[in-house]
């Protein structure tokens, strides 16, 4: 049955576009949470029911759990999740208030003795998780983690406690990165494309730009992926292209890239949507179900940097 109100939505894209193509991937194959996120960006939808299909994956110690992170099995708040969950609240504009307040004082609560997160804490234990991501007892704080939380926090003039010691982790992580890899790259411009001290913030990118290729860390001819080495650990063919790291023509890591090598990256892009309509997960898949998870998140980025770079196709 048709909900009430439908005909405020807008008119169907056009049969066969790329959209089309995507819509009919999500609905075939999406949690309801992407589902409610596709609609909210693509189809006119509310942020209410985007709030709603996210507050199934809160637990009662403010963070974040039962694999929102598709990587991560099972019921317990971890930090990945957390960060997954601030970033939904963000692309919605609901990235404030009492929600957030709690977010903060359970990040509070799993900080390593720096201030900064750990990638997994050790409340995994004993849930399936990706064997990319093991378990320890005592473990670092990341970069891979903080990075994009302290960004998001940052961007949408959150201020708490919590936020100094990990700006802090950030600042020294970023601009002591020597050898790197593409995740942990992406993770810093997050960081940096928010950081409240621009100066620093551009300086700081622009060394990182120069890093990312003297190590050849974005392959910058799609039809050349040989001359691009796959970063250690990575899966086979795991390569990182200039949108992955500038997913907007506004972010600090857009200069880092000609426009011949952004446009190559773009349009390599756009060919990868695959006959069902979706994109494809391009690390290592280690079971079924998050691999199904994670395609139609991949997708719904691919639309969103697609859409950022003009190249959209309704």
């Amino acid at each position: 049955m048709a909900e009430t109100g439908a005909s405020s939505l807008p008119p169907a894209p056009p049969a066969r576009s790329p959209l089309f193509r995507a819509e009919q991937f999500v609905w075939l194959t999406a949690r309801v949470l992407e589902q409610r996120l596709f609609a909210y960006h693509f189809l006119n939808g509310a942020a209410d029911p985007v709030e709603a299909a996210l507050d199934a994956y809160r637990n009662e110690d403010g963070g974040y759990g039962h694999a929102l992170e598709p990587d991560l099995r099972g019921p317990v708040s971890q930090p990945l999740h957390t960060g997954h969950a601030l970033r939904v609240l963000d692309a919605v504009g609901r990235c404030g208030g009492q929600r957030v307040e709690r977010v903060c004082r359970y990040l509070t609560s799993v900080s390593t003795a720096d201030g900064a997160l750990p990638a997994i804490h050790p409340s995994q234990r004993g849930y399936p998780a990706a064997p990319f991501v093991p378990v320890v007892d005592d473990p670092p704080s990341e970069l891979l983690a903080t990075g994009p939380v302290v960004g998001l926090l940052h961007r949408n003039e959150v201020w708490h406690a919590w936020l100094f010691r990990a700006t802090d982790f950030c600042w020294q992580a970023v601009e002591s990165l020597e050898k790197s890899h593409p995740y942990e790259v992406e993770a810093a411009v997050a960081f940096l494309d928010s950081a409240p001290d621009r100066p620093r913030a551009e300086a700081a990118a622009d060394r990182l730009g120069r890093l990312v290729r003297e190590q050849r860390l974005a392959a910058l001819d799609p039809d050349h992926l040989d001359a691009f080495p796959v970063a250690p650990g990575y899966a086979p063919g795991e390569h990182h292209f200039p949108h992955d790291f500038a997913k907007s023509p506004q972010s600090l890591a857009r200069a880092w890239f000609t426009d011949e090598e952004m446009a190559r990256s773009v349009d390599f892009l756009a060919a990868e949507q695959e006959e069902d309509g979706g994109w494809p997960v391009r690390w290592r898949h280690w079971a079924p179900a998050p691999t199904l998870e994670a395609r139609p998140m991949v997708t719904i980025e691919a639309l969103r940097t697609l859409r950022a770079y003009g190249r959209f196709v309704g």
